[in-house]
This record gives structure tokens, sequence and C-alpha cells, in this order.
């Protein structure tokens, strides 16, 4: 099940969006001029590495660049993509500084929730996947209403479908949970991965954060228009 595109569009310019958007393809670029062992040294410095933190405490800054770092084509892209999808109407809502305000405080929080859940693992998380759960989080509040076009294939046709946001991410969330606590109870934490806290701490705390980032003059009227618009 892949998100193609929402059916709202948003109303100012993302700016903050392609911002965040620039500085990941940025961090790309670095790592693909990197060889492969330099790569690896590049991930351990600058990725959250969990036992690291348990035996030698934070190292800060990994908790924000960490974030901006991807392990591969396949990781930016659908990273990006989603990002692009979900992320301009929220900023939409909470206006470009506040956006990236929360943007950066959910990828915190994702990164302190995984911390938690696998402080004796070796392997570096990389990724902007819990920054974007919380951006995803808080379109399903904001959005509950908004529709999600999603790719699913069914033996190996594929078929599109229009789902109302709060099942998609709802059946999202879930997905992430159950596959957690599954990967912990199974899984040594010396196994790399995704990293499923990650992805659930960062939803719950744009679900939680987004509230506080939310601009006092809503477009709620704007949106539900939009909405009534396309489906009378």
């Amino acid at each position: 099940m892949f998100p193609i595109k929402d059916t709202i569009p948003h109303r100012e310019t993302p700016f903050v969006l392609y911002f965040i958007i620039g500085l990941n393809i940025l961090a790309f670029i670095i790592e693909l001029s990197l060889t492969p062992f330099q790569r690896q040294i590049f991930f351990y410095n600058f990725g959250l590495v969990p036992l690291k933190v348990t035996q030698n405490g934070w190292d800060f800054y990994c908790l924000f660049t960490n974030m901006f770092l991807h392990g591969g084509w396949f990781h930016i892209i659908s990273n990006m993509w989603i990002l692009w999808i979900f992320g301009d109407n929220v900023e939409d809502r909470m206006g470009h500084f506040r956006f990236f305000i929360f943007y950066i405080l959910c990828g915190l929080a994702a990164n302190f929730v995984h911390y938690y859940f696998n402080q004796l693992s070796p392997v570096p998380v990389i990724g902007a996947s819990g920054a974007i759960a919380g951006v995803m989080g808080a379109y399903m509040i904001l959005f509950p209403t908004s529709r999600i076009i999603t790719l699913i294939p069914i033996f190996f046709i594929p078929f599109f479908f229009e789902i109302p946001a709060v099942i998609f991410l709802l059946f999202w969330f879930l997905s992430q949970l159950i596959a957690g606590t599954f990967n912990k109870i199974f899984m040594p934490p010396q196994v790399g991965g995704i990293a499923w806290w990650a992805h659930i701490g960062g939803f719950v705390a744009g679900m939680i954060l987004h509230k506080f980032f939310v601009k006092k003059r809503e477009y709620r009227d704007f949106y539900d228009d939009e909405i009534l618009i396309r489906y009378l």
C-alpha cells in the first residue's frame, strides 16, 4: 500500500518543505561522494547509535544530523515522497517557522523513543522517517476527511483507491506498532532494519504537539470547500 497523492492542494508555497527536502538531498549527495567504508564511518559518527549513547552519553548533534541522512536511493526517495504528500498542508496550517520547529521536535521525539526501546543496539539509526511520521500524525488530526490516492497491488496488478486519510494513517500506525512489537520481542539488538519505534514515537509526537503549532487563523473552511467541490 503506497500513497500517490492527497486530494487537498496547498494554499501557500511550502518554502520550509522545499528547504527540508533540499537539506536531505544535499546530505545524500555528500554520502554518494564517499567510499563504502567512509560512508559507514560517516553514519556511525552522525547517525544515532544507541549503544554509544548508553556507554558514553549523548552526542547531541547526532539527534539532529541523523534525521537528514539516508541509506540508499529507495530510502530517500520514499521518505521525501511521503513528506511531499503530507507536509505541504501541515505547513499551511502551522506557518513556515512553526512547521520547521514542529518537524525537528518530532524527529527528536522519534530518536528518544527509538533509543528507549533499543539501548543496546550498535546499529546507527538514520533517516527522516521519524520526523515525517510526526507530520503524518498531525495530518491525520488536521485533515481526517482528506482522501489519499493509494496504490495497492493485487496479484501484481496495480489498483488505485481513494482512502480516507484517517483510515490510511491509522492503518499505517497500527502496522508500525505491530512490527515494532514483534521486532522488540523476537529480534536481537545487533540486527539492523527499520526503526519501527522511531516511527511510532514520531507519529504520537505529531498527534500531541500539532495543537501547539497550528496558527490561530485556521483555513479549515478553505479545505472543507475543496473536499466538498471534489466529492459532491
